[in-house]
């Protein structure tokens, strides 16, 4: 009997836990059905990849959409957009909205205007207050909500928990591994002077190395001594690495392309406001560092940090400028570039984009190219070489810092639980973005 799919994706070399091949993926009813030769069966569609390399879909577990309250930056159909022309298929976004994502209401409200707009699959951290501590366990448990987010360096409204006892309670009251923004605010406070009016080389001097190995080491501490699982969030300095190597056993560790791929001061030189991003961009030693994580497996995960400001808010004179810059779009073909370069290799970047998230975040169905999972995948010619170029930029703002930059790879398609929504840069299904599942917020 004739075996028959939905979806039967043909003649790609397929990148998963197994290694490579040149090989077959049947979908059905939004999930992998099977991984091998199926030149026999029949689909009601086929998806001819041949000479095409197929991975599962990326997962992006840090942007920032903007909505509710700052819209005019982004949204959540124009970040989700920009995710899928970049070939990412979930992502996890942050709290600091106005209001802020801090209780129930909030979250419903981001899920239900996510609701047949966004073109991704989703889910929203809840930022974690000093107010709302007390409260955590229940919120990170919401059907909808990928964790806790705390910021430890200055951030919007009542979302900075700065000192020891609050980071501390927030610790106590939660289950889940939470995700932090490791920076030290009373060393920021004291070193605000330091910023040089128009000169974004200083901004690393305000924002220096030791004022985040000052939080993580604080952080991590606290992690220790309450026995609780810490995600830290865009790791940037060569003193969080080889702390953090040490301290696997509570902490897991982000890195984002920027770090990885821009350096100061010649980023700031040539990009000025667009270069500026909290943790910042850091001399090519602290980048060197961070590569250094990702061949040694410190780094668990790659997240765009995507954070857009407009043109003319990045315009401004430093400090008056706001740090953030879109790049959930550019996110694979960066990466893609640096495996064309000999960074790393294509199966650790399937690892940081899939495998790591399903790890780390306790992904209930997706991150892996396997029976039964969901039917993500991102679809990316290597031989490719494009130009980035703010004009191709889906996100509201209409720039990148990476305008200008030849890409070596390319995603040609995103598909989501079976559904084709992007294929050759054009949006081919729009709003089919559901929520994602966790296997500790099941039944909840």
């Amino acid at each position: 009997m004739t075996q028959t799919y939905d979806l039967i994706i043909r003649g790609g070399e397929v990148v998963n836990h197994a290694g490579r091949a040149v090989t077959d993926i049947g979908i059905r009813n939004g999930k992998f059905a099977f991984v091998g030769d199926l030149s026999q069966a029949s689909a009601g569609e086929t998806f001819d990849a041949t000479g095409l390399t197929v991975m599962p879909g990326v997962i992006d577990s840090q942007v920032h959409f903007r909505e509710p309250g700052l819209e005019w930056k982004e949204d959540l159909e124009t970040g989700a957009n920009a995710a899928v022309l970049g070939g990412v298929t979930a992502v996890f976004e942050m709290p600091n909205t106005e209001p802020t994502t801090t209780e129930p209401d909030a979250l419903a409200d981001k899920l239900k205007r996510a609701a047949g707009r966004m073109s991704c699959d989703h889910a929203f951290y809840v930022g974690g207050t000093h107010e709302n501590a007390r409260f955590l366990g229940e919120l990170e448990r919401l059907p909808g909500c990928c964790g806790i987010k705390v910021f430890m360096g200055a951030s919007t409204g009542t979302l900075l928990v700065q000192d020891d006892e609050g980071v501390e309670q927030v610790l106590r009251h939660i289950n889940r591994r939470a995700a932090f923004h490791s920076e030290d605010e009373y060393r920021l406070a004291d070193r605000r002077p330091l910023a040089r009016t128009g000169d974004w080389t200083s901004h690393p001097e305000v924002r220096d190395a030791e004022s985040a190995i000052r939080s993580t080491r604080r952080l991590v501490a606290l992690a220790q001594k309450l026995g609780k699982r810490i995600h830290v969030l865009h790791v940037t300095t060569a003193e969080e690495i080889a702390f953090l190597a040490l301290n696997k056993d509570v902490a897991s560790v982000e890195v984002t392309p920027q770090h990885l791929t821009l350096a100061g001061p010649e980023a700031y030189e040539r990009l000025k406001g667009y270069a500026q991003m909290n943790p910042p961009i850091r001399d090519a030693a602290h980048r060197q560092a961070l590569w250094s994580g990702v061949a040694t497996g410190v780094a668990d995960v790659l997240g765009s940090d995507h954070a857009p400001h407009t043109a003319e808010e990045k315009a401004r004179p430093y400090p008056a400028s706001p740090s953030g810059m879109p790049g959930v779009q550019t996110l694979l073909p960066v990466m893609l570039t640096h495996v064309a370069e000999g960074r790393l290799t294509l199966e650790r970047l399937v690892d940081l984009t899939s495998h790591g998230p399903n790890r780390i975040f306790g992904l209930a169905d997706k991150g892996r190219i396997a029976e039964g999972f969901d039917a993500d995948l991102t679809i990316v010619d290597l031989k490719a070489r494009r130009t980035i170029r703010h004009a191709d930029m889906a996100s509201r703002v209409g720039w990148t810092p990476f305008d200008g930059f030849e890409a070596k790879g390319w995603p040609v398609a995103t598909i989501i639980r079976g559904i084709t929504v992007m294929r050759d840069d054009e949006i081919v299904a729009h709003g089919q973005g559901k929520p994602v599942r966790f296997h500790e917020t099941l039944g909840s």
